[in-house]
């Protein structure tokens, strides 16, 4: 019971700091603009476009734990219906275009992927916590690249960075809720990211895990069984 509390109240540390950050920005940008009148144009814009970021990103970490008491709960329904896998990825990059715009990303799907029968809404989700992930542990300037294709019977699809790549001995950690590697400079969130993502992809019989890139980086690759398919 001690150790059991001892995990909780260390976890509850960690959400609250990882909520307070984004509200402390939103309010201080908030304040300035109330304040201070005689603000230029571009300093105000400044803090408006600080202040949206800052609330996606807290949006972000609340949709998180939401999604994970649902998950926990047994309430996530999956609804399946016929879906392409290239709009999968074309929903995903495009609710993330403003955060992909300094990125160059590189597609690549092959051609004969069926149509597969999954929650389309949920693994746009997936695909999101990935390259969010992706984004958060590579370089400003490096190239992000998502693939898929077909693989032994499933359906494949990866998302690549070119970052420092995960240690060997966390590879597996990295789908435990709450868990993040250690870097220098935390890199901020809750930890739920690749927890959720496992819990959504087993829940449509597929499977998730992560891997070291060849040259540098860590690849991220889910697979969903093609009987599913319609």
């Amino acid at each position: 019971l001690q150790a059991a509390e001892k995990l909780q109240n260390a976890l509850l540390n960690s959400i609250s700091h990882d909520l307070r950050t984004p509200l402390v920005s939103i309010t201080g940008a908030l304040t300035a603009l109330e304040s201070d009148n005689t603000l230029e144009a571009s300093a105000r814009q400044s803090l408006i476009i600080t202040a949206r970021e800052e609330a996606d990103r807290l949006n972000r970490l609340v949709g998180n734990l939401l999604d994970m008491t649902r998950l926990e709960s047994g309430a996530l329904q999956v609804k399946r219906e016929p879906c392409d896998v290239q709009d999968l990825i074309g929903a995903a990059l495009g609710q993330m275009e403003d955060r992909l715009m300094e990125r160059r990303i590189q597609v690549d799907v092959s051609p004969n992927i069926p149509l597969v029968g999954l929650d389309f809404v949920l693994i746009v989700h997936v695909l999101i916590n990935l390259l969010d992930n992706a984004l958060k542990y590579s370089p400003d300037n490096s190239p992000l690249n998502i693939s898929a294709g077909l693989h032994y019977g499933e359906i494949q699809v990866a998302v690549m960075d070119s970052g420092i790549g995960i240690p060997p001995e966390d590879l597996s950690r990295v789908f435990d809720k709450f868990y993040r590697v250690q870097r220098p400079g935390q890199v901020t969130g809750t930890g739920l990211g690749l927890a959720i993502s496992k819990g959504i992809i087993e829940a449509h019989g597929g499977r998730i895990w992560a891997s070291e890139r060849e040259g540098g980086g860590t690849v991220i690759t889910f697979a969903l069984p093609l009987e599913v398919s319609v």
